[in-house]
């Protein structure tokens, strides 16, 4: 109550001199791990106190004996970073197993990671796939959208954004529903994906309407995806009358928010002057910052321009570092054209 000010006036102090008493008290064991859970949280991050990670691995592994959850995944975590011990991916994917293992939402999204990136295990990305679901399961927001995004395109939906492998999870019913039901509790992407799936007929008829309507919601609501979404509608007239100057606003609004699809949009109005008047240089500075940001789409557009130096002075070496980038990330033509330069 102390560290939130739930029902008293928030006081950092009062809360770390409770959290300490909790924590010295061993007669009640749920009290005292929670009491050093929540201790290990301040010496971790300083609240209230200094930052002493060794003081807060040896309070998140009481924490972790007394059966805490939250205390055994801040323990992986602690493993995972090297926070006031030394790095043990292993051990970090143990606990972070042993949490899941109990619903805890924070440690299966750490799992998460493990299993995608191959940290302290070898890359599975069936499990991840079987993770998100039982994240979605219990109720998790982000595990349901970032599932939907998997059913709904019939690929697994990874971390970065990006699309990775396969077609063997397609459904694209379970995409609608799960889409509708994270629309139903006001969430900005839950409208962006279903808006999408009225467009494109997943799961339900084709509805361009609808389509911009929940677009429209989602853009109110500051959703970048949403933004540029309803910025297309407005480029080609679905569910609404077209207007180019429109359209050309919101992939602007939607690209300042750094997402690289609004930004391949607003390269194709800079280059055929829609909305805009034709400015090649502003589109190749536009694909550079997606390449950045890594959309693989730029980068391969990035590499064929310094290859042939088409708005930018020809440099090979770039070609193929932007290439290479792009390739990395499954992008085909990048490989092959890559394949010819080296």
């Amino acid at each position: 109550m102390y560290e939130n000010g739930n029902e008293v006036k928030k006081d950092i102090n009062n809360a770390i001199y409770w959290y300490k008493k909790s924590a010295k008290q061993e007669n009640t064991d749920d009290d005292y791990a929670y009491g050093c859970n929540n201790l290990g949280y301040c010496y971790e991050n300083g609240i209230g106190t200094d930052i002493n990670n060794q003081k807060a691995f040896e309070s998140y592994q009481k924490a972790a004996d007394f059966g805490n959850i939250s205390g055994i995944n801040n323990l992986g975590w602690c493993y995972g970073e090297g926070i006031g011990t030394n790095i043990n991916e292993q051990k970090a994917l143990e606990l972070y197993q042993k949490a899941a293992d109990f619903e805890s939402i924070t440690a299966i999204f750490n799992l998460i990671e493990c299993y995608y990136e191959g940290i302290g295990t070898n890359i599975n990305k069936q499990k991840v796939f079987e993770l998100y679901q039982k994240a979605a399961n219990l109720g998790n927001s982000t595990a349901q959208y970032s599932l939907a995004w998997m059913y709904e395109n019939g690929t697994q939906f990874n971390l970065s954004n990006e699309y990775i492998f396969g077609k063997s999870f397609q459904n694209k019913n379970l995409a609608f529903e799960l889409s509708k039901k994270l629309a139903n509790d006001n969430y900005a992407y839950g409208y962006n994906n279903l808006g999408y799936c009225y467009e494109n007929g997943i799961g339900t008829d084709v509805n361009d309407q609808k389509a911009f309507e929940l677009y429209q919601k989602a853009a109110d609501l500051g959703n970048s995806y949403g933004i540029n979404n309803l910025g297309y509608c407005y480029k080609w007239g679905i569910g609404t009358n077209v207007n180019k100057q429109k359209a050309f606003e919101l992939y602007q609004k939607a690209a300042d928010l750094e997402n690289t699809t609004a930004m391949l949009n607003l390269i194709g109005c800079y280059y055929d002057g829609i909305g805009t008047n034709i400015n090649k240089q502003k589109g190749f500075e536009l694909y550079q910052k997606a390449a950045n940001l890594g959309n693989s789409s730029a980068q391969y557009s990035l590499a064929w321009m310094y290859e042939n130096g088409s708005e930018v002075k020809k440099d090979i070496n770039n070609a193929i570092y932007w290439y290479k980038k792009s390739a990395k990330q499954g992008y085909t033509d990048s490989q092959q054209n890559l394949n010819k330069l080296l």
